[in-house]
């Protein structure tokens, strides 16, 4: 897939979702989407977005999945839709997520080896694979479907999914 915004990277380490925040709003808000032609931007804004996702937690350790589902929500008000979260189950077979993403909405996955490490997200499919936005490097990936519940998301730097953030309710 081919997204229809400027290539987009995480500003550092710890900022992968923030970054993959922004890059669902870019998607879902084309007011929104207009800001990235700025990269200076887009360095602000994940710091942010980070600081609006994470409270009381601390941002060394990341985004929460609870965390990320108010983010994005922000960005979807206006379709009367609101993200929320769940955890990766063994067998997955990913109906909803799959349904979300063919209906053009984008689902953030994190991903990790023994624990949560970065978040990715996912834009597109065709059946098959999904199309992956990673921000560490700001390119689309394809994913085999499969390679979710199989736990071989290597292509991605992680193998094993822990949660998706995808829309859950009209509000």
């Amino acid at each position: 897939m081919k997204l229809v915004v400027p290539r987009l990277r995480q500003r550092d380490g710890v900022t992968c979702g923030p970054t993959v925040a922004v890059m669902a709003g870019a998607l879902l808000d084309p007011g929104y989407r207009a800001n990235l032609a700025d990269p200076r931007w887009s360095d602000v804004e994940q710091g942010r977005v980070h600081a609006a996702a994470n409270r009381i937690w601390p941002r060394a350790l990341g985004t929460t999945p609870w965390g990320m589902a108010k983010v994005v929500s922000l960005h979807t008000a206006a379709h009367r839709v609101r993200y929320g979260w769940r955890l990766a189950r063994p067998g997955d077979e990913l109906a909803d997520v799959e349904r979300a993403v063919r209906a053009r909405w984008p689902v953030a996955m994190l991903i990790g080896n023994a624990i949560p490490r970065h978040w990715v997200l996912l834009v597109g499919c065709d059946g098959a694979a999904f199309d992956c936005y990673e921000p560490s490097s700001g390119e689309v990936r394809r994913v085999p479907m499969a390679a979710i519940p199989g736990v071989q998301l290597q292509v991605l730097g992680f193998p094993r999914p822990f949660a998706f953030v995808l829309p859950c309710s009209n509000i």
